[in-house]
């Protein structure tokens, strides 16, 4: 006889029993193994799939903006050393010509033959100093300034030493500056209208030629005109004679430039001729006498 009973089943999976090392017997794990003997390897020179799956990121902008900009300075940088080095040693720049400003005493062409040695060098390698050193010899010369006006021209501006009187030593007359240096010879003609400084057969005293030449260097050129001598009996007794016969009591060096203002005021008042001046006396500025 048939059996009537019913087979039953468990709801639920049934789990698989765990592995020795711990590893559920249900979970698959690959892992990437050595190739062992008997397993062939890529061949040498084979392309590496790894590497073929390796990216490469373009370069940042800063840094591309960066290499651009340092490269554009290089380059601009041996541009310009090649321009300057060309200009300094350049042939083209070799000086010819040599114009020459604000000589009196001196000619142009006293001036250009002292600076002869430095005809065909190039202009950017002409100094102040260069000229300044060809032209100290020749002492009327107090200072000097340069131009150069490519592509062959040096313009030399020269600032003469201002003669302040005839120094007569002898039978010669020199004209001297302030400081007593000899300029140039001269004569006694109106040509040259200085005051005339008696050394007599020997040398003056320096002091007494100083303290002369200092009240000299303070006139202004228009009442330099109007003296024909100067003397110094002292240090503080300087006189000046005029050329229509008055005589100017300066005494000493002080206040030199006050003293040469009130002489040159008191020389514009128009002459009295009942009461004519035969001398002025600024040797006490803030107080002149005229009588």
């Amino acid at each position: 006889m048939a059996s009537t009973r019913r087979p039953t089943y468990k709801t639920g999976a049934r789990r698989s029993p765990d592995r020795a090392d711990g590893t559920p017997a249900n979970v698959i794990s690959a892992s990437k193994a050595e190739p062992g003997p008997g397993v062939r390897s890529a061949a040498p020179g084979a392309p590496d799939k790894q590497q073929d799956n390796i990216l490469s990121f373009p370069e940042p902008k800063a840094r591309r903006r960066k290499r651009i900009v340092l490269s554009t300075i290089g380059v601009i940088a041996a541009l310009v050393a090649a321009v300057v080095l060309t200009a300094v040693y350049s042939p083209v720049l070799a000086l010819r010509t040599v114009t020459v400003e604000g000589t009196k005493l001196l000619s142009a062409e006293q001036v250009q033959a002292a600076l002869a040695p430095l005809q065909g060098k190039p202009l950017p390698q002409i100094s102040d100093e260069d000229v300044t050193a060809l032209l100290q010899p020749l002492v009327q010369v107090k200072d000097v300034t340069t131009q150069a006006r490519p592509p062959a021209t040096l313009a030399v501006h020269i600032t003469e030493r201002v003669p302040v009187a005839k120094l007569k030593h002898g039978e010669g007359l020199q004209l001297v500056d302030v400081e007593g240096i000899p300029l140039s010879a001269t004569t006694e003609d109106a040509s040259v209208a200085l005051p005339v400084i008696d050394a007599g057969e020997g040398a003056l005293a320096p002091e007494l030629f100083h303290a002369v030449t200092a009240v000299l260097g303070a006139l202004p050129s228009d009442v330099l005109a109007k003296l024909s001598d100067a003397s110094a009996k002292s240090a503080d007794a300087v006189e000046l004679k005029l050329v229509d016969g008055q005589t100017v009591i300066w005494g000493n060096a002080g206040e030199k430039e006050l003293k040469a203002r009130v002489l040159t005021a008191l020389l514009k008042v128009p002459a009295d001729p009942r009461n004519p001046v035969r001398i002025y006396d600024v040797s006490v500025p803030r107080h002149p006498v005229t009588r």
